[in-house]
């Protein structure tokens, strides 16, 4: 048996340790977003496929078995493309999407669908920090007007997309403590963050909390409609029961 695992989280590289551990040819992709991503335990290959005949490819000359898609949920386009295929070519296919986040009683959190709606409810003036990454970051171009802070893993290889913003570099994970003491020295109005859901990067929720910081929250994009869990457990249970 030979595995692909799409990866790119932290759960990508808790499946990939025990995998390494397992009678299982696994190999593990990265899109390449992050310059210096974190070394996983398993073979890994980086960079795109080269679309959807790439990735159809790739599949045959490699003699994938089976395909566990353990990508960011909001890699709709890298889990559309890799159920579709998949399905076509009777590959088996698993995507690990962990859960999004709910508010709590004390949150003060705005659900929306798409970047552009953040200038409708966000008032001129206001200090914006972007935990969204630097990925899509032009479709906040309407929040001119605004100090706009997006913080980053890798240095940035061009200038902020529109006036009033800035960069921030940093790797995580960050801690509630530094959270709190960071929104404190910029003086964060907003949080604007994607509904990625997960305990790894909670912590500006956390801190956004501590503070009374009202939240933005991108709603997830369609997901594909094939076979979903949502923990490493039930995906490693699936990478299993593919054995027997």
């Amino acid at each position: 048996m030979r595995l692909l695992l799409l990866a790119g989280t932290g759960e990508a590289r808790r499946i990939a340790k025990a995998l390494a551990e397992m009678p299982i040819d696994t190999v593990a992709s990265l899109a390449g977003a992050t310059q210096k991503p974190l070394d996983l335990a398993v073979q890994t290959r980086h960079g795109g496929f080269g679309g959807g005949e790439g990735f159809r490819a790739f599949l045959k000359t490699e003699r994938i078995s089976a395909v566990l898609d353990a990508t960011h949920p909001f890699a709709d386009r890298i889990s559309l493309r890799s159920a579709r295929i998949c399905d076509e070519m009777a590959v088996p296919y698993a995507q690990l999407l962990r859960p999004g986040w709910v508010p709590e009683p004390e949150d003060t959190w705005r659900f929306f669908d798409a970047e552009e709606q953040a200038a409708s409810f966000i008032a001129e003036g206001a200090i914006v920090f972007l935990g969204t990454g630097p990925q899509g970051l032009a479709k906040f171009a309407n929040l001119t007007g605004r100090r706009v802070i997006c913080r980053r893993i890798d240095p940035p290889q061009n200038p902020f997309p529109f006036p009033g913003g800035e960069y921030l570099l940093g790797r995580p994970p960050f801690s509630v403590e530094d959270e709190v003491a960071l929104f404190r020295r910029l003086k964060v109005d907003w949080l604007v963050v994607k509904n990625s859901g997960g305990a790894a990067s909670r912590s500006k929720l956390d801190a956004a909390r501590v503070l009374g910081i009202p939240v933005a929250l991108l709603n997830r994009p369609p997901q594909p409609d094939a076979l979903r869990v949502e923990t490493v457990e039930d995906a490693l249970a699936w990478v299993r029961g593919l054995l027997t």
